[in-house]
């Protein structure tokens, strides 16, 4: 999509280049939207772009982000390493390949698939790509069993709450499919066993259940959700499966929630997608998606293509697609281990839960989550607290200390409620939390300090999903 027109006037034709950078007789100024005529040497290119990546926020303390921003000096030194890696060209790097498998074979286990040979799974670009393959399988799953009893496959429907991650949107915009969206409520605040079933029907392909809402942090109870779909099942003969939307947590539930049910110890979940770039720890972009075992997976979604050299299978919406990521993630199951993981999503989650504690106990808020599931929570200001200002201004404020932290409203039927929330990563310590309070402290005295309301013309949709 294109970006909007540069207003008349409102910046120059063309980039300056600084007398310093240039070699004798080197162009002044280069132009920004055409291909300039003649090219630069290395080190001008490099500091033109170098400067103007130096206006982007700084990405540590930017806390709408799920994304990985920091990764420790070995893997930086590995990306620079393997960064030329084709993922899709197996002939060429057959040892990204292997690894590549025993990344979703280690994830299939973390994931207690009842037999981790027997699954299958892959890598992609990112969670994105991931849920729309675990959506295509439930598509076609459930159109070949409806032509193998006689029925029509006209215009399937999938099941998810409102709160659902914009992907899931595309994917039912893309391969036309209702998408039933069920919505949330004071007394619903996810997705849960009692509201879903009066989505579901016979041309239901399955249900998205959430491990860590994006707007929220929260789980959805999928064990509940299934629990229900049994039941349903027993009572009308409607086999639903349900695909877990694992984006945030499951990468986080194996080592801070580890009885919590809601991976393939439930048998109606097939699927299983999570971002390798969000608290998988790794660079963006990376994901997963892992299917209980090959029957999950219709054989029609594999392709097989031999003009790179060999006869590769391929599974996935792109073709050529980054490898250093995978690498990296296996880097990172070597190099943390279980215990590893185990230390850094409960040091995660125990900044989001201190941060969310004292934020909670600021005169001005109430909490909307705490941080006890994925390391992300929501506040939402208390009502009647104020009329001069709303988050969106101390959204502003904070962004002039250099924190990206966003407010929005929350899903359909509970928009009227204005939410403001955190994402703790990895490298988010303790000590930029206390600094993060005293510069909330700071702008919240500031706002209280106003005589009348800020104009409205200066609020607006801060962030979006």
């Amino acid at each position: 999509m294109s970006s909007a027109p540069t207003p008349q006037g409102r910046e120059p034709e063309g980039l300056d280049i600084n007398p310093i950078f240039a070699r004798e007789g080197e162009t002044a100024e280069i132009p920004r939207f055409t291909l300039p005529d003649r090219g630069l040497i290395p080190w001008t290119a490099y500091q033109l772009v170098h400067d103007e990546a130096m206006l982007d926020g700084n990405a540590r303390l930017n806390l709408a982000t799920f994304v990985t921003t920091w990764m420790d000096e070995k893997a930086r030194e590995l990306y620079a390493e393997t960064v030329d890696k084709n993922m899709i060209d197996k002939d060429e790097y057959p040892k990204t390949a292997e690894i590549e498998t025993r990344c979703w074979r280690i994830l299939a286990d973390l994931w207690h698939a009842p037999d981790p040979q027997k699954a299958i799974g892959t890598s992609t670009v990112g969670s994105s790509e991931a849920a729309m393959l675990a959506g295509l399988a439930m598509m076609r799953h459930w159109r070949n069993r409806r032509r193998a009893a006689g029925h029509d496959i006209d215009r399937p429907n999938l099941v998810m709450s409102s709160a659902v991650q914009v992907c899931w949107e595309k994917f039912c915009n893309y391969w036309d499919i209702e998408m039933r969206l069920v919505p949330v409520s004071a007394d619903h605040p996810s997705l849960d066993g009692e509201t879903v079933i009066p989505y579901v029907d016979e041309r239901t392909i399955g249900v998205i259940a959430i491990m860590g809402v994006t707007y929220t942090g929260i789980y959805e109870p999928v064990a509940e959700i299934c629990a229900a779909l049994d039941s349903l099942q027993a009572e009308s003969g409607l086999d639903v499966p349900v695909h877990v939307d694992g984006a945030s947590g499951a990468f986080v539930a194996p080592f801070v929630h580890r009885s919590l049910p809601w991976d393939f110890r439930l048998p109606r979940v097939v699927s299983i997608n999570a971002s390798g770039h969000k608290y998988g720890l790794v660079y963006p972009g990376l994901g997963w998606v892992v299917w209980r075992d090959e029957s999950r997976l219709p054989e029609d979604m594999i392709f097989r293509v031999s003009y790179l050299g060999g006869d590769m299978p391929t599974l996935a919406l792109n073709f050529s697609r980054p490898g250093a990521q995978v690498l990296l993630q296996y880097y990172l199951f070597l190099r943390l281990g279980h215990a590893g993981y185990t230390a850094v999503q409960s040091a995660t989650r125990d900044v989001a839960m201190h941060l969310a504690k004292h934020i909670g106990e600021m005169a001005p808020f109430e909490l909307v989550s705490d941080g006890g599931d994925i390391p992300v929570f929501a506040w939402r200001l208390k009502e009647g607290y104020t009329e001069n200002w709303t988050l969106y201004h101390l959204s502003d404020r904070l962004r002039g200390k250099g924190w990206l932290i966003p407010a929005y409203p929350l899903p359909e039927d509970l928009q009227d409620i204005v939410v403001q929330r955190i994402v703790v990563r990895n490298g988010f310590g303790y000590s930029l939390a206390s600094d993060l309070l005293d510069d909330i402290d700071e702008c919240v005295a500031w706002l209280d300090n106003l005589d009348g309301p800020i104009p409205t013309e200066h609020e607006g949709p801060g962030f979006t999903h």
